[in-house]
């Protein structure tokens, strides 16, 4: 069992300990919190609270948190789309509907479960037994570029340019509504949603920064294709920062319209283009995804639109 200790920043006084430890654990849902909770593996000065229980100033909060099981992840013989690969690395065009690494609710069929068995397990550790090789993400229903790393050497190279923002990460992106300037940026810090904990939001106390470049590639009746250019890869980052300037993107169901009039099953959101230094070699590597079949077929429908 391992111990974490808090002590409760000003701007969370009079605020319920749950919601307290939701914001400052983000990666743990409240239901599990509030169990830890119920359990008495969280104190407040030496004793057990209730999830109720209000922060006051001064408040030492100490939490006992069980050792994580460690599952088996079966490797699977899962086709895929490699656009890159060596001795260090591995960049494959993610699909559509794919998630990245396992989950509650997604044990199998994800990318993990595809590359353990392609690299027959020789993947970087540093991630632990669920994410073997993963170094960033994207999205189930975002299609794209995606580097796995074989190695840990590879994996702290790949992590240090992501941390510096000079990985080259383009994608495109249909949006709702007409962007009418030719290009712009949006720069606001993207945090968990204060309310909807499935969700994320620009300009939240505690966000992290998070910068989204954009310019327009085509305009059509009453959506534009856009090319977005991220300096940060906060989560949901594309979606959040394109809905909160009211151009969520289309048949994201989450941060826009509730109805997918196209069914796209999710949003149209590609990881076109993927660049980085390479660990070992020194050279820049670029790849780039083609355009998946949904994205063409969509772009030929607003097109006979206009």
């Amino acid at each position: 069992m391992s111990r974490i200790r808090l002590e409760a920043e000003e701007h969370f006084l009079g605020e319920r300990i749950d919601k307290y430890l939701g914001a400052v654990l983000s990666d743990r849902s409240r239901s599990w919190l509030q169990k830890l909770i119920r359990e008495e593996q969280v104190l407040v000065n030496g004793r057990p609270v209730k999830a109720s229980y209000r922060m006051e100033e001064d408040d030492q909060i100490e939490l006992f948190l069980p050792e994580p099981e460690e599952p088996q992840i079966p490797a699977e013989n899962i086709p895929l789309d490699i656009l890159y690969e060596d001795e260090d690395l591995l960049i494959v065009n993610k699909p559509k509907g794919m998630v990245v690494h396992p989950a509650a609710g997604h044990r199998t069929g994800t990318l993990v479960n595809a590359v353990l068995y392609h690299c027959q397990g020789r993947l970087s550790a540093i991630n632990g037994v669920l994410r073997p090789g993963i170094v960033h993400r994207i999205d189930r229903d975002t299609t794209g570029a995606l580097v796995v790393c074989k190695n840990d050497l590879a994996h702290r190279h790949v992590a240090e340019q992501l941390k510096e923002h000079t990985v080259t990460r383009r994608y495109v992106a249909v949006v709702t509504g007409v962007i009418r300037e030719e290009e712009g940026t949006v720069d606001a810090p993207v945090g968990r949603h204060p309310t909807e904990r499935r969700k994320m939001a620009a300009g939240v106390k505690n966000g992290k920064r998070a910068v989204t470049h954009y310019r327009v590639l085509r305009r059509f009746r009453e959506h534009t294709l856009i090319e977005c250019r991220l300096e940060t890869g906060r989560t949901h980052q594309i979606r959040v920062h394109m809905a909160s300037i009211h151009h969520p993107l289309l048949g994201d169901t989450v941060y826009g319209a509730s109805k997918d009039p196209y069914h796209l099953n999710g949003q149209a959101l590609h990881a076109g283009v993927l660049g980085l230094i390479h660990p070992v070699t020194g050279a820049y590597i670029e790849v780039e995804a083609p355009m998946p079949e949904y994205f063409q077929r969509l772009l030929e429908k607003l097109a006979n639109m206009t």
